[in-house]
């Protein structure tokens, strides 16, 4: 960035490209520019919804830590100090910084298991963490994170360029590039950066191959971590199979049954292996009950000083901040005649509109849709190649465009302020006969709207007595009834419905 002493590159020497990113490239980048994906200020006054959070932290061996009231009470460096007031316009910690920083920031430096809603800050939490430990004289990694997506570990990467603007402290991004910029593992530099931000499996090679050294690494920390330690359900060979043959399989399939978790344990064996002392950091806004007893016992097991929890109950985590909405309409074409009619024009009223469909069969026949109605709107879903899929983050970051259609890529961790409105054109479901629904990805869905305790909107389009059974299940789980819009013909009951959501 310019006069920024803070470095950023992107690397990669995939031998094949990774789970989390494009499956069919369609267009080249060497290079993601770092400059263009600026955050917006808009959103850093860390004006968050958490004085009512219910958060219970756990602290290892019953250890107090006082909260945080102010940033200076966490006695980090005056260049630390600058980048969150200056460069980040932050004002004080919100509820899960002022708890987990002192946890994460105190000697010995006890491993942290952290669950906050979404918006509530944590990704400040982590990236404070990494680099309040790192020494700028020592030119060696002494950070990582690691991430599920592309998307995901560039908008990391965007908060700790800003954050450490003032550190000199440099970085680095670990991901996949296009075939067409394929660098064999063998040819490239080691990594000095101190930071490193990427993908699981570029990681991973980077560290098989010798090319990232782990003996100097003091923290990991694991972003999504509930889901970068899921099983893994299906052999990668099987993955590629269908993803060539089966054009409508969905970017939530990808995701969850490719699985990260053989990847991510590897990672952290690999890291105690060399720096047994290294701190870990798993932060997520859901665990079930599976992966949080997986989580713990991998943690207890290879990490030394023991680790501190941050739990909320299932509860509390439907973000009171938001007002859910379902919609009941008489078949799939009405649907595309809600959007088009009511939601398109009211949203763009309010600020931006993410629709989050099943498959990339759907994005792609909403997009076409919408387009033949003369509205714009763009659309991401993971067979995109990355340089298209920068792009399209960019132009929705920039607030260039007003409505992005998505797959589940950008179900998790998405950070736009200016998102009021979310739209889920189909309910997310872990498998569909019996329809069971993924409540963990419906929160995370819900959860790109209101971002930092501002007002938000969802509607949830609901097509037959399949999906009511889905979304009654969903309520009974979060105990929280969602309101119905009384008539999906009415203009005015859509109105009203943004009116109680505090949204005009």
């Amino acid at each position: 960035m310019a006069g920024d002493r803070t470095t950023s590159s992107v690397s990669s020497n995939d031998d094949v490209p990774e789970v989390s990113d494009a499956r069919s490239p369609i267009s080249v980048a060497d290079e993601v520019k770092m400059d263009s994906l600026s955050l917006n200020d808009s959103k850093n006054v860390n004006d968050f919804i958490d004085e009512d959070s219910k958060i219970t932290p756990v602290p290892c061996g019953g250890t107090p830590y006082d909260s945080a009231v102010r940033f200076e009470d966490l006695n980090v460096s005056r260049e630390l100090l600058q980048g969150l007031y200056v460069a980040m316009k932050f004002e004080r910690p919100s509820r899960i910084q002022s708890i987990s920083l002192p946890m994460i920031l105190t000697p010995p430096y006890r491993n942290l298991i952290a669950q906050a809603h979404n918006g509530s800050g944590k990704t400040t939490c982590f990236v404070l963490g990494m680099l309040s430990r790192v020494d700028p004289k020592l030119a060696a990694p002494q950070a990582l994170c690691i991430c599920p997506t592309r998307e995901l570990a560039i908008q990391n990467m965007e908060v700790l360029l800003k954050m450490g603007k003032f550190t000199g402290i440099t970085s680095e991004l670990g991901l996949p590039l296009d075939k067409a910029n394929y660098i064999p593992v063998s040819k490239r530099a080691p990594v000095t950066a101190q930071v490193i931000i990427g993908t699981p499996g570029t990681i991973n090679k980077w560290i098989a191959a010798k090319k990232l050294g782990t003996s100097n690494l003091k923290i990991l920390v694991f972003d999504e971590a509930d889901h970068m330690l899921a099983e893994v359900i299906l052999w990668i060979f099987v993955f590629i199979f269908l993803v060539n043959i089966i054009p409508f399989i969905t970017d939530q399939f990808i995701l969850v049954q490719g699985g990260f978790k053989e990847d991510s344990v590897r990672i952290m064996k690999e890291i105690v292996r060399w720096s047994p002392k290294c701190q870990v950091l798993l932060f997520s806004a859901t665990f079930n009950d599976t992966v949080k007893a997986f989580i713990s016992k991998i943690v207890k097991d290879l990490f030394v000083h023991g680790y501190n929890e941050l739990f909320v109950e299932k509860e509390e985590l439907s973000l009171g901040s938001l007002k859910q909405y379902k919609v009941n309409l008489p078949d799939e074409l009405s649907k595309i005649m809600v959007i088009k009619d009511k939601i398109m024009d009211l949203g763009e009223q309010i600020g931006q509109t993410i629709i989050f469909v099943k498959t990339r069969q759907s994005a792609g026949m909403l997009h076409e849709a919408l387009v033949k109605y003369g509205y714009e709107v763009t659309t991401i879903q993971g067979a995109l190649g990355q340089e298209d899929r920068d792009k399209i983050v960019k132009e929705f970051k920039d607030g260039l465009t007003h409505v992005l259609i998505s797959t589940d890529l950008l179900s998790r961790g998405f950070d736009q302020s200016q998102v009021n409105l979310v739209v889920n054109y189909d309910l997310p479901v872990v498998h569909e006969y019996p329809s069971e629904p993924n409540y963990e990805v419906y929160l995370h869905r819900i959860g790109r709207a209101g971002r930092f305790g501002r007002k938000g909107a969802v509607f949830n389009l609901l097509c037959g007595d399949r999906d009511n059974m889905i979304m009654e299940k969903i309520e009974r789980h979060f105990n929280h009834y969602v309101t119905e819009v009384p008539s999906w013909t009415s203009e005015d009951d859509f109105r009203d419905a943004l009116k109680k959501a505090g949204l005009t």
